[in-house]
Formats: C-alpha cells, structure tokens, sequence
C-alpha cells in the first residue's frame, strides 16, 4: 500500500497525524473499491437481461460465459447472492465508511488548528529570542562605546577645565551614572554609607582579610543543587523586637559585581530551623533577561514559593554590567527594605512572622537556581550590623512592593503548569478533575473552578482560609500551587465593601 500525499505545509508531521492520515488513505481507498463493486453488480444486471433479450427464442443458442467476456469485456459472472441484498449491504457499507470519513475529517481539522496554534506560539517565541539577542548586542556595543569615551577621557591632554567638562559629560551619559567617582575600591564599601567596624562586622571575607577581586566568591563550576558549595553566612546577635524599633543588628550589607553577560544571580534570608532552605523568610532574584529585566522579591513556606514582587529592571539602579555595587537589606517591623547603591528600591513586607525567640538569621548565596542552572555574579564583601533606619516614610508610596501583602486571596488559588487545552471539551475535562481533586475543601457547596482557553493554569476558590492553607499543604504534592493575586478592581471591591462596613458599625454606635 503507497503511503498518502502529504501536503508541504505541513510537515514534519508527528506520530499521530501519520496514523491519522494513514487511515483517512485506507477510508478512500475502501470507499473507492465499495463503489467499483457496486457498479460491477449493476454491469451484471444489464447483461443478463441484454441475454434474456436477445435470445429468448432460441434456449440452446444463449452464449457460454466466454462469450459474453469476448463481446463485453467488462462482463463478470455475477454472484449467486441475492442482487437486492448484496446492494443493500454495501449502501449499508458505503452509509458506515461516509461516516467514519467525517469523523476523520473533523479530527484532521482539529489537529490542524493545533498545529497552527503550536507554529504560531514557536514563531512568537523566536521573535522574542530575536529581539533578546538585539538588544543584548545593542547594550554591549553601547557600554563599548562608553568605555572607550571613558578612556579616551582620562587619556587624552584636554586641559583641565575642558577636560573636567568632558569627564562630566562621560558620567552623565554612563551606565553608572548612579554612583560618584571616588578614591574607594570597587570592592569595597564608600565611606559615604556608614558601615564601619564600630557598628557592625565584617563577615566576608572573614579573620580580617582585607576584600579584594582575589577574595571574591563566585559560585563555583559543576554544580547542580543551590545548596551545593554556596556561601553561607550566620547573621548573629540578632533580635527581632530591637530590630522592629530601629535597634541592634538590622542591617546586611553586599559589596558585588554582575558581569555584563550575567543572566542572573539570588540570596536567601532564613530562619535557623529552615530545613535546607524549604521556608525562606526573603528571596532577592535579579534577573537580567527575563521579561525584559526584572527583580523578583518572594518568600518559601514548605518548599513552596509564593507570589513574587516583579519589578521592573529599568526602574533600579544598574547592576549588570557595573564595576561594583553596593547592596544595603535593612531588617525592621514592617519587612525587609532594599536599598541598591543607597536608593530605596523595594521592599518585601513579612509574610512570616520574625519571633524573637530565635537569635541570629542565615545568610545564603545559592550556587544555582531551582534548575540547577549556575549563577553568575561575584561577591567582595559581606558587612552585617547596626544602622539607623534608612527608609523615609514620606518616599515609601513610591517603593516597589509597598502594602503588597493585601494582594493575595484568601480562599483562592493559583494552579500552575498544567497541560495546555484547546477545546471547549478540554476545559469541561479539567474542571471536573480539579473539581473531584479538591471537594474535601469546598464544604457543603465545592469548590467553584476556572480554565481559561488555550491556558496552562487554572484558579480555585475553597472555603475558607483554613481549608486553603491545607490544601497547599496536602496538594501541592499533586499540583504547583499558590495563593491567588487579587486584581486592581477586586482589591477596590474589598475596600469599599470594607469601607462601608465600617460606617455602618459607626451610624450603629452613635445611634445606640
């Protein structure tokens, strides 16, 4: 049997389109010998009463059936079945193949919608990597252009007020505008920023060794886990009702430099009793090429990450590509505040309680990320101590991350990395196994489940708050889950509905 005609356009198919068409090939083909059967029956037919007509008269002349073939060459000796039955079966035959022909048809249809659909989303995919690979070069040859500005600056004889323009001129056109020439060392801190040996400590490198490109920590080469030889420093001394007020050991200082190539690079604050680093308390993640450049702050409970701050790289001072920088994290009662190159860039409020029982936090500079993929960055030093609170409550609306802790649900959540569905069908099959999933935590009403189209996650709102933290906790096994984000019009809901509430509760007591 020849394999079918396979249009260009749509190669290379897979495992199933090949059956698929395969098959659509064997339905022609059947229908076209039901067909040639069914005529050949009727052929039949026209020649014996062609016989009985001519020869009628005469019963010993009627022609032997190799006459007929030589007279008509189409002639075959028809069946002793019945002509009436044999016609009916293969109408019956032709009715079950039409069928079975459109249900083929629907289905190539079908699987021609999703390769559409998969060509699309691949040729999105390469623009996008496209457009990455442009403006990474673009961004290269703009800090090449800088640098050779830079030198040509410092080496050319302009004079000194002219020169003295120029170098102005270079810094304001510099990546690294942000930050002042001075005689410090870009491994270490700027007197500027208050981090002496009188309030605090230097904790890397550590037994007083002066901090130098040589000292420097990089995570090393042919590793797999971000626990594996990471740096890992104890923050000691530390009390959270003095840092709640201002006081004691509330400030992590980080001396380090992101080459320019860097994709990204991560540090974790935890409590003692982490487990590995299964709960973390405070996850800060630049990450240069992803969605154009982000930061993103986030905390571990149980091993599950929750919903992260992502703020923009372009609203942060820069970090990739600079001689050094200078990362400031201050501790104290409404969360961690970051400070990059002395900027207020965002803050992540506590998601868990800091309990003053504990005296010190862990310091940990992962190796790798949660893929194993190995991070790119260099440390210089490491200063943790006593600083007088640096955030300005009048700058705070400004700040990334700021009142973030209302947007998470508290009986809705987010189910993340599922198979992606196409169809209307696909949908109702998805809700009904989430659904069955997660009854036990729905009460008396179940659980109310939403699959967009053409999507790989999927929301659920439970019950209430209790039975939502056990579902995390039992279900997460099964599913990648997190609390779900309220949008912008949701949050405003719930503060005019708090709102009025309160003026109710207010008109009930002066009317009482």
């Amino acid at each position: 049997m020849s394999s079918p005609k396979i249009p260009s356009y749509l190669l290379p198919l897979t495992q199933e389109e090949k059956h698929l068409f395969l098959r659509y090939d064997n339905l022609k083909r059947l229908e076209r010998e039901a067909a040639k059967s069914k005529a050949d029956a009727a052929i039949a037919r026209l020649m014996e009463n062609e016989q009985t007509e001519d020869f009628n008269s005469d019963v010993d002349s009627v022609p032997t059936e190799s006459q007929l073939r030589q007279k008509y060459p189409k002639y075959k000796a028809p069946k002793v079945l019945n002509n009436d039955r044999e016609t009916s079966e293969i109408d019956d035959d032709i009715d079950l193949l039409q069928s079975q022909e459109e249900k083929l048809s629907s289905a190539f249809r079908r699987n021609e919608e999703k390769l559409a659909i998969l060509r699309q989303e691949k040729d999105v995919a390469a623009q996008r990597i496209e457009m990455q690979d442009a403006h990474i070069k673009r961004e290269e040859q703009l800090r090449q252009q800088l640098l050779e500005e830079h030198k040509a600056a410092e080496t050319v004889n302009l004079g000194p007020s002219l020169k003295k323009k120029r170098l102005d001129d270079v810094k304001e056109q510099s990546l690294i505008s942000n930050m002042k020439f001075s005689s410090t060392p870009p491994h270490d801190f700027s007197n500027s920023f208050g981090l002496g040996d009188s309030s605090g400590v230097q904790l890397f490198p550590s037994n007083g060794v002066a901090p130098s490109p040589d000292s420097a920590w990089d995570p090393p080469d042919n590793v797999s886990l971000p626990e594996e030889k990471c740096l890992e420093l104890n923050l000691t001394d530390f009390r959270a009702s003095k840092a709640n007020v201002g006081e004691g050991n509330n400030t992590i200082a980080i001396k380090f430099m992101a080459p320019a190539d860097s994709n990204r690079f991560s540090i974790n604050i935890a409590a003692p009793n982490h487990e590995n680093y299964y709960s973390i308390l405070f996850h800060f993640n630049p990450r240069q090429y992803e969605k154009g450049g982000t930061v993103v702050l986030n905390d571990k409970k149980s091993g599950i990450w929750g919903h992260g701050v992502n703020i923009p790289l372009s609203r942060l001072p820069l970090m990739f590509g600079e001689m050094s920088c200078t990362l400031i994290i201050q501790i104290n009662d409404e969360g961690f505040d970051v400070f990059i190159n002395g900027k207020h860039s965002a803050r992540l409020e506590h998601r868990s309680p800091l309990l003053d029982d504990i005296d010190k936090l862990v310091l940990q500079f992962p190796s790798t990320d949660d893929y194993g993929q190995r991070e790119n960055w260099r440390v210089f030093k490491v200063w943790w101590g006593h600083k007088d609170i640096m955030a300005k409550r009048e700058e705070l609306s400004n700040v990334p991350g700021f009142k973030s802790h209302n947007a998470e649900h508290e009986t809705k959540l987010f189910i993340r990395g599922l198979p992606k569905i196409y169809t209307q069908t696909e949908i109702d099959v998805r809700r009904a196994e989430l659904e069955r999933a997660f009854r036990k935590y729905g009460g008396n009403e179940g659980v109310s489940v939403i699959c967009p189209l053409n999507s790989t996650f999927a929301f659920i709102e439970l019950d209430s708050p209790h039975a939502t933290d056990l579902a995390l906790k039992e279900m997460s096994g099964m599913y990648r889950l997190n609390r779900a984000r309220r949008s912008r019009h949701e949050a405003l809901m719930e503060q005019l509905a708090a709102s009025k509430s309160a003026d109710v509760d207010t008109l009930g007591s002066e009317w009482g």
